[in-house]
Order: C-alpha cells, then sequence, then structure tokens
C-alpha cells in the first residue's frame, strides 16, 4: 500500500473523526503541477488496466461516491473515468427513489446496478443515501438505519464474494468550500443550472450530515469494501488521490490477458 492510500484508507475499528481530517490537505504532494503529471500517469495505466478488467471477464469494479452537496461527485467522475472506454464502464446516478422502487426493500434497486464480470461501474451517490439523508430527515427510526449498517456490510460481502471489488470514497469538503462552490454556481451562467434551493436548505443539516457520514465511514468499512476519506477542497488533489486509489487496488488484482482459444501459430487465411 502507497503511503498516500495509507493515509486516506479508513481501517475496521480505527473510530475515525472527521474533525481531525483536515478537507484542505493536499497529502504532502508538491504542487498542482507535480500532481497533474501523477495524474496523467494514473489515468493511461487506468486505461490499460480497464481493457484488462474487460478482456479477462472474470471479476468487476464497483466504485462508491459519496459526499455533502457540491462535494464534487461529477468532477471526479469528469477528471478520472475520462479515458474509459465506454463499453465496460457504466455510471449509475441515484436520485429519490421511484414509486417501484419504494414498492422493495431499499438494495433492490442497488442490486440491479452493480457491475457484471469484465465491468466498472460508478455510483454516484449508493445504498448509503439510506443510511444518510433518511437519518437526517428522520424519515425512519434510529433502530431501522442503525440495522442498516450490518444489512449493508453483508451485501457488500455477498458482491466481493461473488467477484465485485468495491472501493467506495467519502469526498470530504468544509462548509466554507461547499459555500464558495454554491456562491460559483450562482454568479457562473455555465453553472446556474446546477444550484437549486434545496442547497440551501440542506445546508442547514451540515452537523447532522457529518455525523452520518462519520457512522456510516466507520461502521462500515471493511476489509473487502474499505472506505476512503479523500480531502476534496483542492480539486487536484481529489482527482488525484482517488485515481491513486483506483489503479493501485487493480493492479493488486493482477489481471491478465485471457489465453487464445485456438493454436494462432497454425491459423493461416488464403
Amino acid at each position: 500500500m502507497s503511503k498516500l492510500t495509507d493515509q486516506l484508507i479508513v481501517r475496521p475499528d480505527s473510530k475515525l473523526k472527521l474533525a481531525k481530517i483536515d478537507p484542505d490537505s493536499d497529502g504532502g504532494i508538491k504542487g498542482k503541477q507535480t500532481a497533474a503529471l501523477q495524474l496523467q500517469k494514473n489515468l493511461d495505466r487506468l486505461a490499460v488496466l480497464q481493457h484488462l478488467l474487460y478482456a479477462e471477464n472474470r471479476r468487476g469494479l464497483l466504485i462508491v461516491l459519496q459526499g455533502i452537496d457540491a462535494g464534487g461527485k461529477d468532477g471526479t467522475i469528469r477528471n478520472v473515468m475520462t479515458g474509459l472506454n465506454p463499453q465496460g464502464c457504466r455510471v449509475v446516478s441515484f436520485k429519490v427513489p421511484s414509486e417501484l422502487e419504494k414498492r422493495h426493500d431499499y438494495l433492490w434497486r442497488v442490486h440491479k446496478q452493480v457491475p457484471g464480470t469484465g465491468e466498472m461501474v460508478i455510483f454516484n451517490r449508493s445504498h448509503y443515501e439510506d443510511v444518510l439523508v433518511v437519518r437526517v430527515h428522520k424519515l425512519i427510526t434510529k433502530a431501522v438505519w442503525e440495522r442498516r449498517y450490518c444489512e449493508i456490510n453483508d451485501f457488500e460481502r455477498m458482491l466481493n464474494d461473488n467477484g465485485v471489488k468495491i472501493l467506495k470514497f467519502f469526498l470530504y469538503i468544509s462548509k466554507d468550500e461547499q459555500k464558495k462552490r454554491f456562491e460559483e454556481r450562482i454568479h457562473n451562467p455555465e453553472k446556474n443550472w446546477k444550484f437549486s434551493l434545496a442547497d440551501v436548505e440542506e445546508r442547514k443539516y451540515w452537523d447532522d450530515y457529518m455525523s452520518a457520514f462519520e457512522d456510516a465511514l466507520n461502521h462500515c468499512t471493511t476489509e473487502h469494501a474499505p472506505w476512503y476519506v479523500i480531502p476534496a477542497n483542492k480539486k487536484w488533489f481529489r482527482n488525484l488521490a482517488v485515481s491513486e486509489v483506483i489503479v493501485e487496488t487493480m493492479e493488486e488484482m493482477k489481471m491478465r490477458l485471457p489465453k487464445p482459444t485456438a493454436d494462432l501459430s497454425k491459423i493461416k487465411f488464403e
């Protein structure tokens, strides 16, 4: 495990406190230029690793992105997944459940979207909304959301046992940084469409959300599905950190191209 990855991972029983993490951290990286060069190397390598994942067709990779509003989920997808082959990659965004989804258990809509063999899937928000927003807004009781930690761990264990590697990233920004990004959405005509009055209302629950995120991180980081806290005030560091973890994890999967199905030395074309 690299030094950077070791800084970011949430280990089981670590009793993480978000207040002790600086969302403005750059992980000791020596500036934007150094980060940009390393990011490009990671993106080049990621394209190769995705090809191996697709060709091998034995395992899948699930990448979960969570964060407060304006935390950078869309930006991470745009900047880190930019060189991936769409043939083997999907992005799934989880909005408010539909009427059909509400008629099933909360993991039903999630299970349908997990990656198949050879596939990489990125969740923009995820099943963790069901221990976050529903908790903050008291849509379910404490007894229910506390029980869901174990249910989620069992679900992720089952996916892992069936060949799905899981990486989970919490993009951690400060309240001041969120305000700055909201103001940019208001003043930049190209970003006006991203602003919602609901964003202003949700900001009132900042402390409640941080408590909910902290509990989810502590209860649901496991050896087979670890959480990584990414200081995300600096977008350039966020992108580098996420790419670093993904590349390192995929390298550890030791994927191989499948052997030819025929003796190629004997193939001749007329």
